[in-house]
């Protein structure tokens, strides 16, 4: 039987949570959470994606610094940024928007992100420990949004089967 999922309505309570443990950090920490974008070249899905990541991270009280680039930078300069920002203690997590320009080796890329300021859980350490079923700080985005809306609807997961389209390497290797 099919079942019609309020995606806004989850991802509100979601946001909700998020805006809630921000503002837990703020009265810990003394500063906010915070989150760096870095996106290179013009792809148009990219710059809605970034956009709307800069959104909400303002609603949940998160802050929020993005760095856009030419598509013909050089690969050492952008890995220099990511360097620079594991090493500021200001930046919690660290998203490199995909796909980048056919030049760069997006694997070295991601590889030069702290596995513990990797956002999108790319990093082969955070893909490594939850292929694993280890503990990770950060998990992919889209598998873990289908999740949290399978869950949603209070449907017992575990034990069933699932098919999976694509090919990604994040579609389909959450937990």
């Amino acid at each position: 039987m099919a079942e019609i999922i309020d995606g806004k309505a989850v991802a509100a309570e979601i946001k909700q949570k998020i805006k809630e443990r921000a503002e837990r950090f703020l009265a810990l920490r003394g500063r906010r959470v915070g989150l760096a974008v870095v996106k290179v070249g013009e792809d148009p899905a990219s710059a809605v994606y970034v956009r709307n990541k800069i959104k909400a991270c303002e609603q949940c009280g998160i802050a929020s610094s993005a760095f856009y680039f030419d598509a013909d930078i050089e690969q050492s300069k952008l890995i220099e940024l990511i360097h620079t920002l594991n090493a500021d203690a200001n930046i919690d997590g660290i998203l490199v928007q995909l796909p980048l320009p056919k030049h760069m080796d997006e694997r070295a890329v991601l590889a030069e992100i702290s596995p513990e300021k990797d956002a999108d859980g790319f990093h082969a350490v955070n893909a490594g420990r939850l292929f694993l079923g280890e503990k990770t700080r950060f998990v992919a985005c889209t598998p873990r949004g289908i999740m949290e809306l399978i869950r949603s609807t209070g449907t017992e997961i575990a034990g069933k089967r699932a098919v999976v389209i694509g090919r990604s390497n994040i579609v389909g290797k959450s937990r």
